[in-house]
């Protein structure tokens, strides 16, 4: 008797119903950790003011009383042209005193379509494979409106040499990363294209009604994302700052998804479907349900910023902590890089890439393929934070400081007797025991690497005990 044939993938439809019976894929649910690239015109100013205060997120609520202020002081060098248009702004003055007041955003082109044939795709992908991302996302066009492809699709307002780079950066950059076995996912800037609507942006609320409306610029969009399906099956739609009104996003996901059955859409198009939320230098406190994706850079810019320095860029330590709590919290870090306008990765963020790469080749066993446990967050009785990740019949308590001494006591966790307990990068078993609600442990004398150190914990507690 012959086999039956395999289930050919659901045919999507149109409509919101159908969409929405899109499951996100297990290896966006697995992968924990992706690499963002903003590289494109602004790489070659590579300036903006820079942002002062905690490295780990950004204060949003610290403009609301000065609505003008972010803009202004915009720390993201990759809006360099909106910066740049503001008057008296850190960044017009920085443009004048540097290039004179003639002087283009359009002007930075030559250098970049010179400097970018100097760029190694297959050297960047190496790196990233070697650091523990699971998978990449490009800009292929940001607010700028300048492309990193090849694209057939004209902009009407500009001249054929000013639309792009002479390079396919994204057809280079996709075949080297999935040579190394990562998948590619594309951004593109669908709500702003400063090319339509060139006016800067002074206010939050700028940023969507300065959204294209026409049916030119809807086709436009339309057309390029199609493009990019067509020619690279992106694994992400990364979109940005919504969408035109007039755009047929319904068409658009329903073609997507049938062309690339395990790929996924965010939800920055701002309509009824998404796969996964995009929070941006912040994250959220607890688990949620829904998967979700925070991007952000190393420092304060995803551009690369000249100006900004080792006190403004995530330390290592900062950078595992970040992963972990995200990770635990069912999420996943998608962590920026800015080149060099002639591909050179700044070395202070290879350091911290490198780092992060050397801390996940001995825990990624508690990040990789894990899902988020009864509780996210814990602490021992000496007050160093623990957050917790399952996979299998094993939980993983990450310890997210060195504990003063050998003894800790994780509170409000319980461990069934024949449980086994182990650090990774340690070998042997760890020594424990109940002591009422709580389990105490007993650590090597030596603990393995930095940072953060993981106990593998099997069978899984059965039992969180909380107030």
């Amino acid at each position: 008797m012959g086999q039956s044939p395999a289930t050919p993938p659901e045919k999507y439809k149109p409509d919101w119903m159908s969409l929405r019976r899109h499951p996100v894929p297990k290896w966006f649910q697995d992968a924990k950790f992706g690499i963002f690239i903003h590289w494109g015109l602004y790489s070659v100013p590579a300036w903006a003011p820079t942002l002062k205060g905690p490295k780990q997120e950004i204060d949003w609520e610290q403009f609301t009383a000065d609505p003008k202020k972010w803009f202004r002081e915009n720390p993201y060098a990759e809006w360099y042209l909106n910066s740049m248009k503001i008057e008296g702004s850190p960044t017009w003055k920085h443009h004048r005193e540097t290039y004179g007041e003639k002087f283009d955003y359009l002007d930075f082109i030559p250098t970049f379509n010179r400097e970018v044939q100097k760029w190694n795709p297959d050297e960047w992908a190496a790196l990233f494979r070697e650091v523990g991302a699971r998978y990449v996302v490009l800009i292929t066009k940001h607010h700028d409106g300048f492309t990193l492809w090849p694209s057939s699709v004209h902009n009407p307002h500009r001249r054929p040499d000013q639309q792009g780079a002479q390079r396919d950066i994204v057809g280079n950059l996709t075949k080297a990363v999935r040579a190394q076995g990562l998948k590619m996912g594309l951004y593109y800037s669908g709500g702003l294209d400063w090319s339509f609507v060139g006016a800067p942006i002074l206010v939050f609320s700028d940023l969507f009604s300065h959204v294209p409306q026409s049916e030119e610029y809807a086709n436009y969009a339309d057309a390029q994302w199609r493009e990019l399906i067509d020619r690279y099956q992106p694994s992400v739609l990364w979109d940005d700052i919504s969408y035109p009104k007039k755009g047929d996003v319904l068409d658009l996901f329903a073609d997507y998804y049938n062309r690339v059955p395990d790929g996924i859409i965010n939800d920055r198009f701002q309509v009824e479907h998404s796969d996964f939320t995009t929070p941006e230098y912040t994250q959220y406190s607890k688990i949620v349900e829904k998967k979700w994706e925070t991007c952000r850079g190393l420092g304060f810019s995803f551009g690369y910023n000249q100006a900004e320095g080792p006190e403004q860029v995530l330390s290592a330590g900062e950078l595992v902590r970040l992963l972990v709590d995200i990770v635990s919290k069912n999420g996943n870090l998608l962590l920026n890089i800015g080149p060099k306008p002639d591909g050179t990765i700044p070395q202070i963020q290879v350091e911290r890439l490198r780092a992060l790469g050397e801390w996940l080749r001995m825990n990624g066993e508690a990040i990789y393929e894990t899902r988020p446990w009864v509780w996210a967050e814990g602490r021992t009785r000496d007050g160093v934070g623990v957050r917790f990740t399952q996979k299998g019949d094993s939980v993983y308590a990450i310890l997210l400081d060195k504990p003063q001494g050998r003894e800790i006591t994780i509170e409000s966790l319980w461990a069934d007797p024949g449980t086994r307990i182990q650090m990774l990068g340690a070998g042997g078993d760890i020594p424990w025991l109940r002591e009422g609600k709580d389990l105490r442990l007993t650590l090597p004398e030596q603990l393995p690497g930095s940072y953060a150190y993981v106990l593998k914990i099997t069978p899984r507690p059965w039992k969180l005990l909380r107030e």
